[in-house]
């Protein structure tokens, strides 16, 4: 194989694997992939090493476990080797283009090893919020009117019935439009300063990084891709309702199944949305003459989950596969079909994209290449899996705090150990796809038993090997962050 020019690295905020063609989705989510796979190497059981997006990065750029600095340091150390800094230092022309995530910023380490990093909506904040319509008197009225009805037996609930419907006759009259609700900015204008990007920079080794944020929730697609979808007749009104809806709290899971086909269909849109983004990125690369120049890589930080097992989002109170495994697929010039269908950890991504470039791998890189030249990652290794359980805002550091929660999957098993609540459950997925039922303690003895030796060895392992300068550094950078926004919050 010929050296490469570059390198184009595409993720895709809370896309699942099950909701991808290639890998056996039953929508139209992804025509263009589906093309594409049929001439890359396609990894069917892709596991991300932690989630979500503040848990997952560390590896994907690192290729380390997100605590292995422990479980208070968010994001990348200030001086650690990365996939980008390597060819940054290789000579590569280095840029990426973030659709707005804020833990994808230079405050958590993001922008090492870029020449360019914008991240597109930080200093912004898009679309309505979804329940605080009027002054902050009606606010406060309201605030007061909530906390004596949950106060009172019974009264709670029809509080925030009555609220809920006070809110949405409120935006009612509102002209909104797609484009006015999206909090994050839609994958066709990342690709647009990608394409200006390369215009400039294909004449050169490249790195160029984007991460689409279309199926982050609230779910508003660009309508032009609900139409692609079949769901041409849905409003942004109806959008609009749907996502209120579904950021309720209190609903049960009954009446919350109402909307969620409904919403599923929003979120698949946003999939569909990026996938032709990427259709567009590819078109440009072969305009400037590059395409079989250079690799392609798509996969995605974490899933969704919609109601799979009673839950909707993807805060880390659990480790189910709705929101662990996610595509991964490799494009390499004059490199056929081929499919890996053992679970492979995405700490494997940057060594292996690196080796594909010919370029080494740091020794302080956890992963090891997947590609021909080196063989299978990790031999009977798990891919594990780990996060701060509940830790659904990390930018409270206290909330980094809680206990931690562990996945390992080998073969068909899977292990998941909660440590707040001291629990192990043992999955065969081959008979269980949905992890409804986790086998008996009599069941499978030697395979619990190996995993959890394999647990215990990566958190000896964790550690033993801490890098307490690193270490030091990023709480040191988090505490300025702190001082500098005290009372910080975010979307995971």
């Amino acid at each position: 194989m010929k050296s490469l020019q570059g390198l184009v690295l595409i993720t895709v905020d809370c896309l699942r694997a099950d909701h991808v063609g290639f890998l056996g989705y039953h929508r139209p989510t992804t025509p263009f992939l589906d093309s594409l796979a049929k001439h890359s190497i396609v990894f069917s059981n892709a596991i991300v090493a932690g989630t979500p997006t503040y848990y997952a990065l560390p590896a994907l750029f690192a290729s380390r476990y997100p605590l292995a600095f422990g479980r208070d340091v968010i994001g990348l150390a200030p001086d650690e080797s990365t996939m980008a800094s390597i060819l940054q230092e290789s000579g590569f022309a280095t840029a990426a283009f973030i659709a707005g995530n804020p833990y994808i910023s230079a405050q958590f380490g993001y922008d090492r090893g870029f020449d360019v990093f914008r991240n597109s909506l930080l200093e912004e904040r898009r679309g309505p919020d979804l329940a605080g319509y009027g002054s902050s008197f009606r606010t406060r009225t309201n605030r007061v009117l909530s906390a004596t009805c949950h106060s009172l037996p019974g009264l709670g609930p029809a509080y925030d019935e009555l609220y809920f419907h006070y809110c949405q006759s409120r935006a009612a009259g509102r002209q909104e439009s797609f484009d006015s609700l999206r909090r994050f900015p839609s994958a066709d204008a990342i690709v647009d300063h990608a394409a200006g990007w390369l215009t400039e920079n294909s004449n050169r080794p490249f790195l160029l990084w984007l991460h689409f944020m279309d199926p982050h929730a609230p779910y508003y697609p660009k309508s032009e891709a609900l139409g692609l979808m079949g769901d041409g007749s849905m409003t942004a009104t109806d959008a609009r309702y749907l996502n209120s809806y579904w950021a309720r709290g209190g609903l049960d899971e009954r009446r919350l199944e109402k909307k969620c086909d409904q919403v599923i269909k929003l979120y698949d849109a946003g999939i569909r949305w990026a996938d032709e983004q990427i259709r567009r990125l590819t078109e440009r690369l072969v305009e400037l003459n590059v395409w079989d120049k250079c690799a392609l890589a798509v996969t995605a930080d974490h899933g969704e989950e919609f109601l799979d097992h009673g839950a909707r989002f993807h805060t880390p109170l659990k480790l189910t596969e709705e929101l662990i495994r996610v595509p991964l697929m490799i494009r390499v010039p004059s490199h056929g079909h081929a499919e890996v269908g053992e679970p492979t950890s995405l700490i494997h991504l940057a060594p292996t994209l690196l080796d594909i470039l010919e370029l080494s791998s740091p020794a302080d890189f956890r992963g090891q290449s997947c590609w021909k030249r080196t063989g299978k990652p990790g031999g009977q290794s798990p891919a594990i899996t780990e996060a701060v359980h509940g830790c659904a805002n990390p930018l409270i550091s206290q909330n980094r705090m809680a206990a931690r929660i562990l996945s390992l999957r080998q073969k068909h098993y899977k292990l998941i150990i909660n440590f707040s609540s001291r629990s192990e459950e043992l999955f065969d997925l081959q008979s269980d796809p949905h992890e409804r039922s986790p086998l008996p303690a009599a069941i499978a003895k030697p395979v619990r038993r190996q995993l959890l030796q394999h647990a215990r060895k990566h958190l000896v392992e964790s550690h033993q090997s801490r890098d307490f300068g690193q270490r030091n550094a990023a709480l040191l950078r988090d505490l300025r962050l702190e001082w500098a926004h005290p009372s910080a919050s975010a979307p995971n």
